[in-house]
């Protein structure tokens, strides 16, 4: 039986995640991200599509890099406003089932100790549909905002992730045994405490002594996305991802990625297998080819250049304000998103912004419902991926075309499933118990 596709929603509670400038087309909705009606709405859609899961990224800071100064971000609504993303994992899970919940959080920005909280309590509430992409921030701005001069180099950032991941696998994985919440009525002891232990870090970045707040959720602790492609970014990943993220504009570039990280799992002791990989994707899907290819035109009259400049310096770290539209940019070294350059090698600045207006870091293709599955399909065999996160452009009718038009047609051909595995997120995924297995690291910590 061939390998079925994974599929993911990608967006962001914002206005204008990648697509820089669409929000303001006449059909576009998500000026209303402010709303659950918003959220509840695309959850039904998603699950209706019964996609796997919502990859909600995030940006702790704001884009200041692009003439040093927020103005251009602000006007252009480039990923700010932003809301808290965990914040609507219950208006989501509440009108769902089997959708589950990828959600970014930023390593320097959370203290390990309630953070292992929140996710525990989300786990509880979505009865085991969390997820947690981890990342490490890039954006000076953000470190501003807790009181330092500057984010740590991008080496530091996943030293420090490193023992990050050491604090939260203990709070998750040790600190309550199984069996310790008891729940009796007649003895009136609800959590034996001879089970309930607290979690001593000592170490360079973190300190604690303390035992975890939560009785053990559904996957204690949960699934674990990574989106980092530099080579610290793919050894942390190799050694402690799930999921992975990645982005390149055609399936080559994915399927060297995709052969890398799972060489990475390989070197450290696991099986390759154990990663599944999303590459990002946009779909223009219309009832023909020619009809789609009307709708991207129509999608690119409202695109904002200078919002997309505004991210790409962001991501880059590099004034994008103060190069001619026409200049190569070549390979440089970035303390921020390494992938951005990497991707982009070689394109000109208007070249860059184009791309940024409609589709963000992944490819656009376009199509009627047979050439969109035609081309996924190939994409999938060609590059090793495991599935992909879909970007959205005007919303909400780019996600409602894509699961009226194109999951039909997908599963007819037996690429995508009819309906959902049973269980938690992990379950869906690696069709396993709920809970890490060795030789995960995450598993070592427990009791």
């Amino acid at each position: 039986m061939a390998k079925e596709m994974l599929l993911c929603a990608f967006d962001m509670n914002c206005v204008s995640h990648q697509s820089q400038g669409l929000w303001r087309h006449p059909r576009d909705h998500s000026e209303q991200f402010n709303t659950m009606k918003y959220w509840q709405d695309l959850a039904r859609t998603l699950e209706r599509g019964l996609f796997d899961g919502i990859f909600l990224a995030d940006v702790t800071g704001v884009y200041d890099v692009f003439g040093g100064s927020p103005d251009t971000a602000l006007r252009a609504a480039t990923q700010v406003p932003t809301n808290d993303p965990f914040s609507i994992v219950p208006v989501m899970a509440s009108v769902t089932e089997n959708l589950c919940f990828g959600v970014t959080g930023s390593i320097p920005y959370e203290p390990p100790y309630s953070f292992a909280r929140r996710i525990s309590t989300l786990d509880h509430l979505t009865s085991g549909r969390m997820g947690w992409n981890i990342v490490t921030g890039y954006l000076d701005s953000a470190a501003k905002g807790i009181g330092q001069p500057k984010k740590e180099a991008h080496d530091t950032r996943y030293d420090i992730a490193h023992e990050y991941m050491q604090v939260v696998y203990g709070l998750w994985e040790q600190s309550w045994e199984d069996g310790a919440v008891l729940r009796d009525r007649k003895s009136g002891v609800f959590t034996d405490p001879a089970k309930v232990h607290p979690v001593n870090h000592d170490g360079k970045y973190f300190k604690l002594n303390a035992i975890h707040l939560c009785e053990p959720s559904p996957q204690r602790t949960p699934v674990l996305f990574q989106a980092g492609s530099s080579p610290k970014g793919q050894a942390f990943a190799g050694e402690h991802a799930e999921c992975v993220f990645i982005g390149g504009h055609n399936a080559g570039r994915h399927a060297k990625s995709v052969a890398s990280l799972r060489a990475q799992a390989s070197a450290h002791g696991r099986d390759p297998d154990d990663l599944k990989i999303f590459g990002a994707i946009t779909v223009i899907v219309a009832r023909t080819d020619a009809e789609a290819k009307e709708k991207l035109a129509d999608y690119k009259k409202y695109g904002s250049q200078e919002g997309a400049l505004a991210l790409l310096s962001g991501w880059t770290g590099i004034d994008f304000s103060s190069l001619d539209m026409d200049a190569t940019v070549e390979q440089v070294e970035s303390d921020a998103i390494q992938s951005a350059l990497m991707a982009h090698g070689g394109a000109t600045v208007r070249e860059w912004a184009e791309d940024l207006t409609v589709g963000g870091a992944g490819p656009i293709i376009t199509g009627s419902p047979q050439t969109i599955a035609d081309k996924l399909q190939r994409w999938f065999e060609e590059s090793g991926l495991d599935g992909f996160n879909l970007a959205y452009t005007v919303m909400p009718e780019s996600i409602e075309d894509f699961v009226d038009l194109v999951i039909p047609e997908l599963q007819q051909r037996g690429a995508f499933k009819r309906s959902y595995h049973p269980g938690s997120f992990r379950e869906k995924l690696f069709d396993r118990q709920p809970r890490l297995q060795e030789p995960h690291p995450g598993a070592g910590y427990r009791l």
